[in-house]
């Protein structure tokens, strides 16, 4: 009598899969990597962005500071918007040390020896847009030192006046 023929499976095919499955998840890790890293940017202050200007002339960044009220001036017809900012610091725990963030935007706004940076932004003026708003900004800065603003963001602020009391009783 002839012994039965058992099929074993083969061992090569189990190791094809389990490498073809780690491959996929390498992939998968090197793109959410990837895709996040594009994505992550940096925020400067105004001081550090003018500390590093020669290095970031034409990169795309993002930059908060305080609005001068004084400095805007708003063409309605070609929809350029100019302004001024000044510093604010970049760490809320020393924004927190200095009072709060009305505290710091006002501030920032009112020390003449406060670092400052011209902005343009082409597009309507936004309603928040006024003295002591921050204001968060990405663009690039030109050769000349001006930062073009792409993406413009506002806080108001008349929301922060709780966190210092004796601004609130001057109005």
């Amino acid at each position: 009598m002839e012994e039965p023929i058992i099929a074993q499976p083969a061992r090569g095919g189990r190791l094809k899969f389990i490498i073809g499955g780690l491959l996929i998840v390498a992939a998968i890790v090197y793109l959410i990597f990837s895709s996040t890293q594009a994505n992550a940017q940096y925020f400067y202050t105004v001081q550090e962005l003018n500390a590093k200007k020669s290095d970031l002339i034409d990169q795309n960044v993002r930059v908060s500071g305080a609005v001068i009220g004084d400095s805007i001036q708003y063409n309605s017809q070609s929809l350029e918007l100019r302004f001024t900012v000044a510093h604010v610091p970049g760490d809320n725990k020393e924004v927190e040390a200095q009072g709060g963030l009305a505290a710091v935007l006002h501030a920032a706004v009112t020390d003449p020896a406060r670092e400052r940076m011209q902005v343009l932004y082409n597009g309507v003026m936004p309603d928040l847009l006024r003295d002591e708003a921050q204001a968060i900004m990405t663009g690039h800065l030109n050769a000349d030192g001006v930062f073009v603003v792409d993406e413009l963001l506002l806080k108001c602020p008349t929301k922060y006046e709780e966190a210092v009391p004796e601004q609130v009783e001057g109005n």
